[in-house]
């Protein structure tokens, strides 16, 4: 008989806080560690909740979704972005896979599962279910009420996380989280399953919003600050959560810990557009007010080569003839443009020099390319910088973050622990995002997908040999 399969996902969750530094003090993941195999994992490009938890339950990278981000362009149009949610996301996710095979699954939280969409069990939406007290979350429909009476009015997410109002940003993710958690336990404990899965987003809200109390690292670290443990608790309190759920696994399932990114310091921003204008890639026809949106700005598209998103990375797109509306750049030209372009950007000083940014061409991340990818891809400061997109600042940088106070960009490597039946004990190395959903279907013995982009993970038999 196949194992089960359990995942327990921590949008954010840093490695060397939880695999390091703190994990003497998280007794529960600790004991995962010591029975099973644990380390790093190479998130996708771009490292960000969406798409990369789509990226893990495919196994697929963002261009083969044609996701990514959160926003992607639509046509080859100035304005028109789309949310990518559930609708976003046309490949078979694992629990797909489990159903067609005759098993059932519990999937709670995993974004991109909004709007609800049947599967062979029970799913409860993510954080992208735009207002849970009117909009429909969960699958099959009966079970929302079911969930009400245990758990209460649902909370999908945290109000505004990007708020000087820190006290309620914690007490609103510890309600919250307590919730999710309440409602696992609850169908773990009334459902039949052969896979599990769950992603917790507050860990992700509390890093944003509490970093710099955290790290010396942090420009705008302020020691000694009242709310200098509260990420440490906040990973304790999860900890404790998680034991209560490895309570509901017996010795013929396989647990595992994962997060889809980490986390690191937030280092200032660069104001994108603003540098498109005053190197004259940018045209505008009259100036903008500090915090214009690119939407709202005068912009002479008929004389703009280039223009950049927000965001915790910069999608640069640029302003092709023939492809967008009143575009500019000759197809002939367009290789010499990116190739300035990448030069430029990455000698872009911050305020004392050149801050170490890495630009990329889509077609060196990504081997298919849905969809409307950017012409370019810009990590500011190899991510220690986001990228802000609103424009009339005076300069192009800035310690200010235009969507609110946030204090964490997103690091490259999240978390992978798995234990249990064929999982052999000892350090995992050169894990990447996309081997997760390989892994997953060799341990429940499912048939394996070669469209799949990773591999099976070492510590599992039958494994693959290494990259």
């Amino acid at each position: 008989m196949s194992p089960r399969i359990a995942v327990i996902g921590l949008d954010c969750a840093e490695p060397s806080l939880a695999l390091d530094a703190w994990l003497d003090e998280l007794p529960n993941l600790a004991s995962l560690v010591r029975a099973g195999a644990a380390g790093r994992l190479r998130s996708v490009d771009p490292p960000i909740t969406v798409p990369a938890w789509s990226c893990m339950m495919t196994g697929l990278e963002p261009g083969d979704l044609g996701i990514y981000g959160f926003r992607n362009r639509s046509t080859h149009d100035y304005a028109t972005m789309h949310t990518a949610d559930s609708r976003a996301v046309t490949a078979e996710r694992l629990w797909h896979r489990f159903g067609r095979a005759g098993r059932r699954s519990i999937v709670l939280g995993v974004p991109q599962t909004y709007p609800v969409a049947p599967i062979d069990g029970v799913l409860v939406a993510d954080f992208l279910t735009p207002d849970p007290r009117r909009d429909q979350y969960t699958h099959p429909p009966e079970l929302r009420d079911e969930i009400e009476r245990v758990a209460g009015d649902y909370q999908v997410d945290v109000r505004n996380f990007r708020s000087d109002d820190r006290d309620r940003i914690l007490a609103e993710v510890y309600a919250m989280t307590e919730q999710h958690f309440t409602v696992a336990r609850h169908l773990l404990d009334t459902r039949e399953w052969d896979f599990f899965m769950m992603v917790e987003i507050g860990l992700d809200r509390l890093h944003h919003a509490f970093w710099r109390y955290l790290d010396p690292a942090h420009p705008a670290h302020e020691p000694g600050h009242r709310h200098g443990g509260v990420i440490k608790s906040y990973y304790q309190y999860l900890d404790d959560e998680i034991g209560e759920l490895l309570e509901r696994f017996d010795d013929d399932t396989v647990v595992m810990v994962v997060s889809d990114h980490g986390a690191r310091p937030m280092e200032g921003a660069i104001c994108i557009n603003d540098w498109l204008v005053q190197e004259g890639y940018l045209h505008l026809r009259s100036p903008a007010a500090p915090g214009t949106t690119l939407r709202d700005a005068d912009v002479d598209w008929s004389r703009t080569r280039a223009w950049g998103e927000g965001g915790y990375y910069c999608r640069l797109c640029l302003n092709v003839a023939g492809r967008e509306p009143e575009g500019v750049v000759e197809p002939a030209g367009y290789e010499a443009l990116r190739d300035e372009l990448i030069e430029r950007l990455e000698a872009l000083p911050g305020p004392g020099g050149p801050i170490g940014t890495r630009v990329h061409r889509p077609e060196d991340l990504w081997r298919e390319r849905r969809g409307i990818p950017p012409d370019l891809v810009v990590y500011f400061g190899d991510l220690a910088w986001r990228s802000n997109g609103t424009l009339g600042h005076g300069r192009h940088y800035t310690f200010e973050n235009d969507t609110g106070p946030d204090d964490a960009n997103h690091a490259r490597h999240g978390l992978w622990v798995m234990a249990g039946p064929g999982v052999s004990a000892g350090p995992l190395e050169d894990a990447a995002l996309v081997d997760v959903a390989p892994t997953v279907l060799q341990l429940a013995e499912l048939p394996p997908d070669p469209r799949m982009r990773g591999r099976v993970a070492a510590p599992v038999a039958g494994a693959q040999s290494a990259r």
